[in-house]
């Protein structure tokens, strides 16, 4: 079995800015594994805030052995994006190989378009009003927040888009106490959702607080050693591939988090269709579909997502599973 794994680079439309900071491009690492007269590929995007960087996760794929599968991969890799990019190239590979798609492979019901949600970065108040009015026909707006001076911004977004569903990530950026005073904001503003309020090592803050919206974790989840610290805090988890290490923690993760009682959001980084491709399995029948990365970017892989009115639409088999 022979991996290769190159750097891409995709130009973004604008700007995104989140509380952490702000690209115009997304770094993504492809990998490819080739088998026989058959190959498979996968993408992923390090992250900072796991202490990821293309050149750390780039050296963990070289360093694994000439020969596994994908059960034996869980073992090798811990989960994040370099276990995520091999994974998910090993599912496309084993479709290839078996010449049946990836879902029926994972005996998984035939996948439908699901409504994706559409990011709006941090900005001053009257940018984000003037986002918000450009894509108010979309039917879910993601406000990325997480300042202590957020309602203003709110305000603006509400304004500019009256009748979109909203949905908030703070990425960390409140405390406790800005939280409590936000919240009946919220509520009033008519926000569906917010994702990680507080620091994932500070969320223990969100015991016994009223959630007068729905609480997601983003950054305190990662896998299914997860969720028993999650339990009193949040209301939903965000499952997202580069987190999880790939499509088969993450369908796990899926199914044990609705066990646990939780509701699930499927999440991305900003990173190309091939990215996407594998968590819009992940996302059927989701609480929140956020699978946008493609629509930032001003280019993408040859053979793209299909993004309409009826959302995201599942991979075709050349571009993965």
């Amino acid at each position: 079995m022979q991996i290769d794994v190159t750097r891409d680079v995709f130009r973004l439309a604008e700007a995104f800015t989140i509380s952490r900071g702000s690209r115009t491009e997304a770094q993504v690492l492809t990998v490819t594994v080739r088998d026989g007269g058959h190959e498979g590929r996968g993408e992923c995007v390090p992250y900072a805030r796991y202490d990821e960087t293309l050149e750390s996760v780039e050296a963990e794929i070289r360093g694994l052995p000439e020969r596994f599968d994908r059960e034996e991969l869980q073992a090798l890799l811990p989960a994040g994006a370099a276990r995520n990019a091999v994974d998910c190239a090993l599912w496309d590979l084993e479709a290839k190989r078996a010449g049946r798609r990836a879902w029926e492979l994972a005996s998984l019901p035939e996948p439908g378009p699901e409504i994706t949600a559409f990011t709006l970065s941090l900005q001053a108040p009257d940018a984000m009003r003037e986002a918000a009015r450009k894509h108010a026909a979309r039917p879910l707006l993601k406000i990325k927040l997480g300042t202590p001076d957020d309602m203003p911004r709110l305000e603006a977004v509400r304004a500019g888009a009256p009748e979109a569903r909203i949905i908030v990530d703070a990425n960390e950026g409140w405390s406790a106490e800005i939280y409590r005073d936000l919240a009946p904001h919220l509520q009033r503003l008519g926000v569906a959702l917010v994702e990680q309020p507080l620091p994932a090592g500070e969320d223990d803050a969100l015991l016994g607080i009223d959630r007068p919206v729905p609480l997601c974790a983003d950054e305190s989840c990662r896998d299914r050693g997860s969720l028993e610290a999650l339990r009193g805090k949040y209301d939903v988890v965000n499952i997202k591939l580069d987190k999880t290490g790939g499509l088969t923690e993450a369908l796990a993760l899926r199914d044990a988090a609705r066990a646990a009682g939780f509701e699930v959001m499927v999440g991305c980084m900003v990173g190309s269709s091939l990215a996407m491709a594998p968590a819009v399995l992940v996302a059927q029948g989701a609480k929140v579909t956020d699978l946008d990365g493609p629509l930032l970017l001003a280019e993408d892989r040859a053979t793209p997502l299909v993004f309409d009115d009826h959302g995201v639409h599942p991979p075709v088999a050349q571009l993965w599973g």
